[in-house]
């Protein structure tokens, strides 16, 4: 049984930085692409940050600012959120996708977390 399990939200003030973790179990973690999306009060779930091997996607709204990294002695992902703006409010979520390439199309994922609530205030 594939499990994933957030943690590292937190509040944090406007300029601020977070560190959220995924830990994932249940299946081979390496050959996974591993997602984060977001998803704030009222708006669709939005991509972040995908990482496959050593290459990596982000969206528009976080280039820059965001870091994904992975560990896949520790089963591990990481996302290093500098930077912080209001607009980054939401529930963060892990997913892995089991086959293929990166998207950013949240369906394409074949696994999620339960999600960890970042908050930053102005």
């Amino acid at each position: 049984q594939v499990q994933l399990v957030e943690s590292g939200g937190g509040l944090v003030q406007t300029g601020g930085s977070l560190r959220l973790s995924c830990t994932y179990s249940g299946r081979s973690f390496s050959s996974n692409t591993m997602g984060w999306f977001r998803q704030a009060q009222g708006n669709e779930r939005e991509f972040v940050a995908a990482v496959r091997w050593g290459s990596a996607d982000y969206s528009d709204s976080v280039k820059g600012r965001f870091t994904i990294s992975r560990d896949n002695a520790k089963n591990t992902v990481y996302l290093q959120m500098n930077s912080l703006k209001p607009e980054d409010t939401a529930v963060y979520y892990c997913a892995a996708k089991r086959f293929g390439t990166y998207a950013r199309n949240w369906a394409s994922y074949d696994d999620w977390g339960h999600g960890t609530q970042v908050t930053v205030s102005s």
